[in-house]
């Protein structure tokens, strides 16, 4: 089955704090900068939707999957889930003015709320005997929570654009009642199969329920995974990622707004170091097929419509050398392996430590090492690390294993082949007061990264930014295009 595309359709894709404004999606989006069609959109959950359907992101609260999975008998996750039905008819509410598309609105979304409770208690009740493992089914739970929030957002949309007169189509990849799930593949080319971009305006789902299982490998990345693989399979011109903020040469919040500049160009490379840094401007798995099929990808802010908003490229270098990004970690935890038995079998110690790390799937950021220490830098909570320690003294029985707090900040950019960029970088960091726990950086040349105490972290990133970004003035755009 093949789809006729052409070279003029581009594949959009709006995130959830983007959602939860329908007018600047509607004005800065879908109408700008004229028309409607020959665009594919693929949108998020509303804001805070997801974090009450599985789990708060950063602090770990459980939602509905969270309380499900625990077993709870006092049955909490029931009434999370009715917590849940609520909040989205408030959601509702907010978005429909004319009474007649509010009730349908709201009679689709509940009736799905309804019947997943359903089966949450008919799996639940049945996963009370003996014979039935209440984790074996764990991920289809999570998946089947997870669809709620993209098949309620993009119903919502749809609606809501089809009022105001643009030809918008709901499409659910969520496999919603579905016999068999499908290849991710084959589930995109059937439902988009047929369409006339030239007067259609899909309107897909993040969520798409396949048989690679997305949440398995990307979890709650897997909204960009549906919409790189539509971008390759639809051949598009350019995919769009819409956010409710510029790429930029450093968080705001920690330099100030008006301190930090937007990228107008970089590459997937970089995107790559960022989202190891867990800032993530697409999943690297999502980055892959459109750098393989020469996609370009584009970063725009929601609420600037008439910001280029940053280019990612496969080839893209900058003219001259410079620094584009300061980013980093205000937490990490550092663990070091030290035995003066490692020199010479450092590959078994290394072997040892990989296998434990994987198996307690601890987030490794980085790690050095010289003849006889192993350092690892890790994102992850101290109960977890505290394991990891035990497992390393226990296995490694002549090591000494020592765990301390520090902090990374981290310089990047398409080409850093700078002299004396580092002198620069420790002289900045020098005159600030600030000690430098570990310095690392490869032959690419892309990324440097300092490891700091956590208490420095903030004056860290000012003061690389400051010196590395901020003196050079590059106008309204580093790498404008």
């Amino acid at each position: 089955m093949t789809q006729q595309t052409n070279n003029t359709l581009s594949v959009e894709k709006i995130g959830g704090t983007s959602m939860s404004e329908y007018l600047a999606v509607r004005d800065n989006i879908i109408r700008y900068p004229k028309s409607a069609y020959q665009r594919i959109f693929v949108v998020s959950a509303y804001g805070g939707v997801t974090d009450l359907l599985l789990e708060q992101k950063k602090t770990g609260t459980p939602g509905v999957y969270g309380l499900f999975a625990n077993d709870d008998v006092d049955a909490n996750w029931q009434a999370a889930l009715e917590e849940l039905a609520n909040r989205l008819n408030e959601i509702n509410a907010t978005l429909f003015t004319d009474p007649s598309l509010l009730v349908e609105a709201n009679k689709f979304i509940n009736r799905r709320i309804l019947e997943t409770e359903q089966l949450l208690t008919y799996l639940q009740d049945l996963c009370s005997h003996g014979h039935f493992s209440l984790e074996a089914h764990l991920l289809t739970v999570r998946e089947l929570l997870a669809s709620l929030g993209e098949a309620h957002s993009a119903y919502n949309l749809a609606s809501l654009l089809q009022s105001e007169g643009i030809d918008a189509r709901f499409i659910d990849l969520t496999g919603w009642q579905a016999n068999e799930p499908m290849q991710l593949d084959e589930m995109i080319l059937e439902n988009l199969q047929g369409i006339d971009f030239d007067n259609t305006l899909p309107i897909v789902t993040g969520y798409s329920h396949c048989k690679e299982n997305l949440m398995q490998t990307y979890d709650r990345g897997y909204s960009e995974m549906t919409f790189s693989r539509i971008a390759v399979l639809m051949k598009a011109s350019e995919a769009v990622i819409h956010k409710e903020y510029h790429l930029s040469s450093a968080d705001p919040r920690l330099v100030g707004e008006q301190q930090v500049i937007p990228i107008g160009r970089t590459n997937y490379d970089i995107a790559d170091q960022l989202a190891n840094l867990g800032m993530e401007a697409i999943h690297p798995r999502a980055a892959k097929g459109l750098r393989q099929a020469k996609i370009p990808l584009r970063i725009k802010n929601t609420f600037e419509p008439d910001h280029q908003g940053t280019l990612i490229t496969d080839e893209y270098v900058s003219d001259s050398p410079k620094v584009e990004i300061i980013a980093g970690m205000s937490r990490l935890l550092a663990v070091e392996v030290f035995d003066q038995e490692m020199m010479g079998n450092r590959g078994a110690y290394e072997e040892t430590i990989q296998e434990i790390t994987q198996r307690l799937q601890c987030d490794v950021i980085n790690k050095d090492f010289n003849a006889n220490t192993i350092t690892l830098y890790i994102n992850d909570s101290l109960k977890k690390v505290s394991r990891l320690s035990q497992q390393l003294q226990s296995r490694l029985a002549t090591a000494s294993v020592q765990t301390s707090k520090v902090a990374l900040a981290s310089a990047m950019g398409s080409d850093m082949r700078i002299k004396g960029f580092l002198a620069r970088a420790v002289g900045t960091l020098y005159q600030e007061g600030i000690n430098i726990e570990a310095i690392h950086q490869n032959t690419r040349q892309v990324e440097m990264q300092f490891f700091v105490n956590e208490n420095d972290f903030e004056k860290t990133v000012k003061a690389l930014h400051s010196t590395l970004i901020e003196s050079h003035n590059h106008g309204v755009a580093i790498c404008e295009h």
